[in-house]
């Protein structure tokens, strides 16, 4: 836990209503997100048992399987579902947008928006990847055929689980993830899971605590479970007695019929809640304005669905089981490359997170007191602008002299350290000499330095680019490492494969 967050936690008991700690939105919401909400049945492997499906508040669509140890009504569920988010992926596919490339002497084509998904909790997103791994290899002919649309859903699934993954992406999003990056609550990170609680600690009631209202949240007579797991209780008392009434109804189409219903009504009444607080969430998310730089993530999931989507088109196959060892590292390296530059990003548009670097020595504030914009380096075989600024701060400067630093302000500008003197009432003068980001000759753009009296945020962190790295072709594969791969096709997938 950062400092800065354990103290908005501490604060959050004091006020008794979550704190902010963070000044802007750092994740891209989408105008019509597609909210699921899913339950499985316990003590089983991924078997699905409800879901509560749609893209706006008054568009729920409750699916439901009365047996979730039946495997054909199972995939009748996973095609339901196909039948209502493969649509809601087609509406971003009408229209697409020109992305210059190779600095503007090419242009490539990709979707002008992507879809999105939102879940309760992390455990929504495991439990959509296992779903799409126990699908996507299904086939809609031979032994144990499903509806075409199946394996189609369990691609797709996969495909938003993987983005899940990528650091700074919006393309499926546990809302508790998602609120608790903004705001800090006065209970534990596991407490936060539970998106009842976490809400009362966000928008408790009048006359309530964030406590006392998340103490009631947890109540599940009050709060059914955000999903996908179900309270033990209402399994053992409820749930049992009906699906076991709806087994037991055989052929009778008259009592199969009520069972259903009755079925139904049950957990409609388990999910409506959790539907309710998903919007609830999604309005407080709405209220921050988004930072600078989510467009910009956003672009990436719009190319991953862009590429995605073509992939399917093209009839490529579904994803692998497990990645090659190359492939594997690939993507390891693309992950902590796109955390690094996340990280940095959001410190860039929030200041409040730029705080905690702060804190660290990475970063401190400071007024400009001289500023030199004429200043030219004529050492050199040609003439080259350099200009130079005094920053003083009463912040610790922890980085040596000849250390670079970035301004949020001026992201394409450097400033190198020249000196760093400490001066009186425990303040310190840094001299920094400037380049990039003020044009091409020996005369800075107005507005490229920092004028005397503007405050200044300097720090370690850049936003730049981040280099690939060096990976071998997979046929390259060395020997440590399981050698070339296999050219043996893969057996079948088996007849149920759930977990």
């Amino acid at each position: 836990m950062s400092t800065l967050r354990g103290l908005a936690q501490a604060q959050a008991v004091a006020a008794g209503v979550a704190q902010p700690v963070a000044t802007v939105r750092h994740l891209h919401l989408s105008d019509r997100p597609l909210v699921l909400v899913p339950l499985a049945l316990a003590g089983e492997a991924n078997a699905p048992l409800a879901a509560l499906v749609g893209a706006a508040p008054d568009e729920a669509r409750l699916l439901i399987v009365p047996q979730p140890r039946n495997r054909d009504q199972r995939f009748a569920f996973a095609a339901d579902l196909a039948g209502i988010v493969l649509p809601y992926l087609d509406e971003f596919r009408d229209r697409t947008e020109a992305v210059p490339v190779d600095r503007g002497r090419d242009v490539r084509h990709r979707y002008v928006d992507a879809p999105q998904l939102l879940v309760p909790n992390p455990a929504g997103i495991t439990f959509l990847r296992l779903f799409g791994r126990s699908t996507r290899f299904r086939r809609p002919d031979g032994e144990h055929p499903v509806h075409p649309s199946v394996p189609l859903l369990g691609r797709w699934l996969t495909f938003f689980a993987e983005r899940a993954e990528h650091p700074g992406s919006a393309a499926l999003v546990a809302l508790t993830d998602a609120l608790t990056l903004h705001w800090a609550t006065g209970q534990s990170a596991v407490e936060d899971l539970h998106l009842p609680a976490l809400l009362g600690w966000l928008d408790p009631p009048p006359g309530r605590t964030g406590a006392e209202a998340a103490a009631r949240a947890e109540d599940p007579a009050r709060c059914p479970p955000a999903g996908p797991a179900t309270d033990p209780d209402f399994d053992n008392h409820r749930l049992a007695p009906a699906i076991e009434a709806y087994t037991r109804a055989g052929d009778d189409p008259v009592a199969r019929a009520t069972a259903y219903a009755e079925l139904e009504r049950l957990l409609r009444d388990q999910l409506a809640p959790t539907w309710e607080l998903m919007w609830r969430g999604v309005g407080l998310l709405r209220a921050l304005p988004a930072g600078a730089r989510v467009a910009g993530r956003w672009d990436g999931d719009k190319d991953a669905f862009t590429a995605h989507a073509e992939h399917v088109d093209a009839g490529g196959g579904p994803q692998p089981r497990r990645d090659g060892a190359v492939a594997a590292a690939l993507r390891l390296h693309r992950l902590e490359r796109a955390l690094a530059s996340y990280a940095v990003q959001r410190a860039y548009d929030d200041p409040l997170v730029m705080a905690e670097h702060r804190l660290l020595g990475e970063a401190f504030v400071g007024d400009v007191t001289l500023a030199d914009p004429k200043r030219v380096d004529d050492t050199g075989k040609r003439p080259v602008l350099r200009p130079r600024i005094q920053v003083v701060t009463t912040e610790p400067v922890l980085v040596p002299v000849g250390a670079t630093l970035y301004s949020p302000a001026r992201p394409g500008q450097k400033a190198k350290v020249v000196f760093v003197t400490p001066a009186a009432d425990g303040k310190t003068e840094v001299v920094l000499e400037l380049s990039g980001g003020m044009g091409r000759g020996l005369t800075a753009a107005p507005g490229s330095v920092p004028e005397v009296g503007e405050r200044l945020c300097l720090t370690t962190l850049s936003d730049g680019f981040l280099p690939a790295g060096a990976f071998p072709a997979p046929e390259e594969t060395p020997w440590t490492h399981g050698g070339p791969p296999s050219t043996t096709p893969a057996p079948d997938a088996p007849a149920e494969d759930w977990s």
